[in-house]
């Protein structure tokens, strides 16, 4: 039986490598509609959630095939100590979809963000559990797709409080907020006392923009949109992390594509937000207004680039390959 699989099911042998790392992609379309939501454009807005929603059930159709016909690589997924931070990846969609829904059609957003928010709660406890298990974990094994299970948590408040769930909402903030000062410490001194990320890791420094940016929005919605020295502090950060990024584009650039390239859409879509949000909120928007049409230029390019190449690499079978 073992030899006929083997042999006969190819389809079978390219899902066993399905990575999970292919729902940071979905993160990256719906932070790109909530950012044209922002600029004004409600119509491109609906398209494009609407396409991530397409492409959402796609990969966790594909994904859950892979659980039921491959658990055991699905185990090896949840045990690498860089794919486990991906498995929150998920929830996140959930939650940004219940952003991107809640205009339009709030009770099957709140419905959705209950989902989001369940799965979220749970896969923050069991990844943090993974990480101060009894396993060891090398600085190379750090990079900053850590932040990702702390960054959902701070997504959360971006749809709950307009749905009415207040006080769930700050115990996922409280929780984000956190963790991100705790792993930032880490993967600061990570990268400026070890040796360089692997250059498939590489892309994933532009996720340091993603906390600050979604912690700003989360802030102003908890407090009912005053832009406070919280909020000023949070949005600042997330200036001077755009601005550190930016400064590493040339050599990311010079990389071979890998999936993490999909690590540059999200945060940039939430500097987007966060900019059109503060010029709203400020008096300040003769400068942050240009800013965010430029970051959403930005973030058109660098997700019809992702697509693209995406694209190209499944006609490749350059996807799906053992490590």
């Amino acid at each position: 039986m073992t030899e006929i699989a083997s042999s006969d099911t190819k389809p079978l042998g390219k899902l066993a490598y399905f990575p999970v790392g292919f729902f940071s992609s979905i993160m990256g379309l719906y932070g790109t509609a909530l950012a044209f939501h922002a600029a004004g454009f409600a119509g491109p807005s609906i398209w494009i959630a609407g396409f991530a929603t397409l492409v959402f059930a796609c990969i966790l159709t594909l994904y859950a095939a892979k659980a039921v016909l491959h658990p055991s690589e699905v185990a090896a997924d949840w045990n690498h100590p860089v794919k486990i931070a991906f498995f929150p990846a998920i929830s996140i969609s959930l939650l940004l979809g219940a952003t991107a829904l809640r205009g339009a059609m709030p009770d099957i957003a709140a419905g959705v963000w209950i989902a989001g928010a369940a799965l979220q709660a749970m896969l923050t406890l069991a990844v943090i559990a993974s990480w101060i298990g009894h396993r060891g974990f090398g600085a190379g094994h750090l990079s900053p797709a850590w932040f990702i299970p702390a960054v959902g948590n701070v997504v959360a408040p971006i749809a709950g409080v307009p749905l009415g769930y207040i006080e769930v909402s700050w115990y996922f903030f409280s929780v984000g907020l956190l963790f991100w000062v705790i792993l930032l410490t880490i993967v600061i001194n990570r990268l400026v006392f070890h040796e360089p990320m692997a250059a498939k890791l590489r892309p994933t420094l532009v996720i340091l923009i993603a906390p600050p940016a979604v912690g700003f929005l989360a802030w102003t919605q908890l407090n009912g949109g005053v832009v406070d020295p919280m909020a000023r502090v949070l949005m600042h950060l997330g200036l001077f992390f755009t601005a550190l990024v930016v400064t590493q584009i040339p050599a990311l650039l010079r990389l071979p594509f890998a999936l993490s390239f999909w690590a540059l859409s999200f945060p940039f879509a939430a500097m987007t937000v966060a900019c059109f949000r503060y010029a709203e909120l400020t008096t300040s928007g003769a400068v942050f207004a240009p800013l965010a049409w430029v970051l959403l230029g930005v973030l058109s390019v660098i997700v019809v680039a992702l697509l693209a190449r995406t694209t190209l690499a499944v006609l490749r079978s350059e996807i799906c390959l053992p490590e």
